[in-house]
């Protein structure tokens, strides 16, 4: 097993399934004892802000709020794309708790090294 996922997060309420699907997969590895970095781009992007996850809604799926709480409290880590946070005027301090902007470059050194398990929805 991966010591470490990371999951990139391409879509948001623009595509409900792959967004919710990302989410859970990063709960439940979570939950599971993985170490996850969860990657949030494009329109999941807003995501990251307070109260915006309590906007998504897909029939039987687990409702967003709890999942990222599942994974801030299980040591889980979520990452904003530093050019899709820019291009929708997100800064840092818009963030929920335990949430970060950062690049490619982060990006690239958390997915290279053995045993992690790169993972894009």
């Amino acid at each position: 097993m991966a010591k470490k996922l990371v999951i990139k997060v391409t879509a948001g309420a623009d595509a409900p399934e792959r967004c919710s699907q990302a989410f859970t997969v990063a709960a439940v590895a979570v939950a599971s004892g993985v170490a996850v970095s969860l990657w949030l781009t494009g329109e999941s992007s807003w995501f990251a802000l307070p109260g915006r996850a309590a906007e998504f809604e897909l029939p039987h799926a687990a409702p967003l709020p709890e999942l990222i709480e599942g994974i801030l409290a299980g040591g889980g880590a979520i990452t904003v794309c530093t050019q899709c946070a820019a291009r929708r005027d997100i800064e840092e301090q818009d963030l929920i708790k335990g949430a970060r902007i950062a690049g490619a470059q982060v990006f690239v050194s958390e997915i290279m090294p053995d045993g992690v398990q790169a993972l894009v929805y």
